[in-house]
């Protein structure tokens, strides 16, 4: 029977670290693998990231590009047409909701994607041109509603850590 305090790694396995600067005999003394002077031989030596020694660094020679105020995004919750073919007269996004296809208090775009079957009235924040197209064309109705950006902004600032909401 083995006693805990007897146990030990298997000989060989843990191999020591090269301890530096601890004499010429031990193959890392002297400059400690550092080479002779210089900015990398000091403490401290390193070098911040993206520097290029004086010259203008790539990410301030290249242009700025894309969209970066996250506060104002616009993000929709997508329901394809086929999705919608299990309803029956009006859709608005209580109904989306209920069925699960969409989250609380979500803008909801319809895009196109499959066929729709019957004449549905479609009340939604944002749809494709293709899928108004559609859904006209099967006798249905399509019904934009504006979507208040006020409720969005407040959700998104509560999740940013240091905003006074």
């Amino acid at each position: 029977m083995s006693l805990l305090s007897e146990l030990r790694p298997k000989k060989g396995s843990v191999k020591k670290s090269k301890r530096l600067g601890r004499g010429r005999g031990s193959g890392k003394g002297g400059t400690s693998s550092k080479g002779h002077k210089g900015q990398k031989a000091r403490s401290g030596g390193s070098i911040a990231r993206g520097f290029e020694g004086g010259q203008m660094p790539i990410q301030r020679r290249l242009p700025k590009f894309g969209f970066t105020n996250a506060l104002f995004k616009k993000t929709y919750e997508i329901v394809h047409l086929d999705q919608l073919n299990r309803f029956e007269g009006e859709i608005s996004p209580s109904v989306l909701e209920q069925a699960g296809l969409v989250k609380k208090n979500s803008a909801i775009k319809v895009l196109l994607r499959g066929k729709i079957e019957r004449g549905l009235t479609v009340k939604v924040h944002k749809i494709s041109e293709s899928a108004k197209r559609a859904i006209e064309e099967a006798g249905g109705t399509v019904e934009l509603i504006p979507f208040s950006d006020l409720n969005k902004i407040n959700k998104k600032k509560e999740q940013i850590p240091g905003s006074n909401n």
